[in-house]
């Protein structure tokens, strides 16, 4: 006998039903607190201040951008030591004036008459001041002054210097121009910018002061950075009130009208 043939029409049992455990739903994150501006002073009262420390900052500040007056005031009510002669500034802040003003002679002479060797120990602040002096004889459309002057005084540093060739080259591409304003064209117009006296202006400080055993940048602009950073970073944990660089105050956050939660 031949076995019996399955039935296309046979109805297969159902596959076994698979129990599967359905993830718990996520919490509700809690909102970060948020402070008034009076809420968030408070909190900043609390902390610690060393005032020693702060007024020294400040003064620090004061005397390396040439603030005399506020340095002296300083001094006189909080009884902090500058650390240099404030007479000093005055000359200091001429010789700045100087190079912002064009007159980089003149610059040199007084910073000399401050250090009799600064500018030995500086050659590349001595290249720095030539060639400014070279920019303002182009500046002023005197191309022949401007040619004897690169000749005699900065070809001899380009050629012993060759760091320093690059600059010049770039300074002596301004006489292919007939006036300063047809150099404005010229992919080195920067040097003719008020922003590159102030460059070497900055340089020449920054060597006086380093001359009189002094900071040459303030650590007062570095600190707000990081305050400014820090308040960044805060942003995520809180709302607070920032603080304004320009007034040094606080600015009410919005939405924070209700006490932190907690």
């Amino acid at each position: 006998m031949l076995p019996p043939v399955p039935s296309p029409f046979c109805v297969c049992p159902p596959p076994p039903v698979l129990h599967t455990t359905q993830p718990a739903p996520k919490p509700t994150p809690k909102p970060p607190p948020s402070y008034t501006k009076s809420q968030w002073e408070a909190k900043l009262a609390d902390v610690d201040v060393d005032r020693a420390a702060l007024n020294k900052l400040v003064m620090d500040y004061l005397v390396i951008e040439g603030y005399k007056e506020a340095a002296e005031a300083l001094s006189a009510e909080a009884g902090v030591e500058p650390g240099v002669e404030l007479s000093t500034i005055t000359e200091r802040m001429c010789t700045r004036q100087s190079i912002q003003e064009g007159d980089v002679a003149g610059a040199m002479a007084r910073a000399v008459a401050l250090d009799a060797d600064i500018l030995t120990r500086n050659p590349a602040l001595f290249f720095h001041l030539q060639q400014q002096q070279l920019i303002e004889l182009i500046r002023s459309g005197d191309a022949t002054s401007a040619l004897s002057f690169a000749t005699a005084q900065l070809a001899p540093t380009g050629s012993s210097h060759p760091a320093h060739l690059g600059e010049l080259e770039a300074t002596l591409a301004l006489l292919a121009f007939d006036t300063p304003a047809d150099a404005d064209k010229c992919p080195m117009a920067a040097l003719l910018s008020p922003s590159q006296r102030q460059k070497t202006a900055s340089e020449l400080n920054a060597a006086i002061l380093a001359s009189q055993n002094q900071e040459t940048m303030p650590r007062l602009p570095g600190l707000l950075r990081s305050v400014l950073w820090a308040e960044k970073q805060l942003e995520e944990r809180a709302k607070f009130p920032h603080m304004s660089v320009m007034d040094a105050e606080l600015g009410a956050p919005s939405g924070a009208t209700s006490a932190p939660s907690t």
